[in-house]
């Protein structure tokens, strides 16, 4: 993965001041790939990568520009004590990348139909995929700069676009992702009004090699199953490209925008 792309003369991710990233889910999949490839630019100062795994974030590795820290969207403290923690940065984020999502775990999978539907996994689905998410952007975005540019994207899906739903099923991971969407997209117009070069983006990375994607990747083309190291650049390619006046958007890793 190269830490040289260029947008348009200037960095991937467009800021002009000194990138202090939070990457939420940083330590599998995507968000440690874009972790790794933040702390390796230059023109990053800090990166604050969280886990719900403790032993992980006790062992920093880049103690000079590296931060870490337990967060699990699914609970009140640990998304207030993250946003206690950079409201003493002496500079605030400008960048906060949201890369936790839940498809399936060990007693949850998706529904092939109706009759699988299960009211525990519909509500396990939505307390990280979209309360969380807005418990996030409740706590964690007051936080960001009002006079530079600012991002706060969070990696949705497209099948949480009701628009682009053909196949039907994965009824609780749909709806969830379509609730983080409009989630992402109300706080966006709302937020615009108090912080006018602040981005909010709902992104679709396309199907990515991650364990989230693993049980249903195997019938992925593979020129349509992205390395994490390619989903990264697409992901930094995006948000370099776009401005403020792309807030509340809803974009897939091509650059191309995603019906709701």
């Amino acid at each position: 993965m190269s830490n040289s792309l260029v947008v348009n003369g200037t960095s991937a991710l467009g800021f002009v001041q000194p990138i202090r990233a939070v990457v939420l889910g940083a330590r599998d999949g995507i968000g440690a790939a874009l972790s790794e490839h933040l702390l390796a630019l230059p023109s990053v100062r800090k990166v604050l990568r969280t886990s719900r795994n403790a032993s992980w974030t006790d062992a920093v590795v880049r103690p000079d520009k590296e931060e870490r820290q337990v967060v699990d969207l699914t609970d009140d403290d640990s998304i207030e004590s993250l946003a206690e923690r950079v409201a003493l940065w002496d500079q605030p984020p400008n960048l906060i990348v949201n890369c936790t999502g839940l498809l399936h775990e060990e007693d949850m999978q998706p529904e092939r139909a109706l009759k699988q539907l299960k009211r525990s996994s519909m509500r396990r689905a939505f307390d990280v995929n979209a309360t969380g998410v807005a418990m996030l952007i409740h706590n964690v975005l007051p936080q960001m700069p009002r006079d530079e540019r600012c991002v706060f994207v969070s990696l949705s899906a497209r099948v949480g676009s009701i628009t682009d739903n053909r196949l039907g099923g994965w009824f609780s991971y749909r709806s969830s992702k379509a609730a983080q969407n409009m989630i992402l997209k109300t706080a966006s117009i709302e937020a615009a009004r108090r912080w006018p070069q602040l981005i909010v983006l709902a992104y679709h990375p396309g199907t990515v090699d991650t364990e989230l994607s693993k049980p249903f990747s195997s019938r992925v083309p593979e020129h349509k199953l992205f390395a994490t190291g390619l989903a990264v650049e697409h992901l930094c390619r995006v948000i370099g490209e776009r401005t403020p006046s792309d807030t509340g958007g809803f974009y897939a890793w091509d650059g191309s925008s995603v019906e709701w």
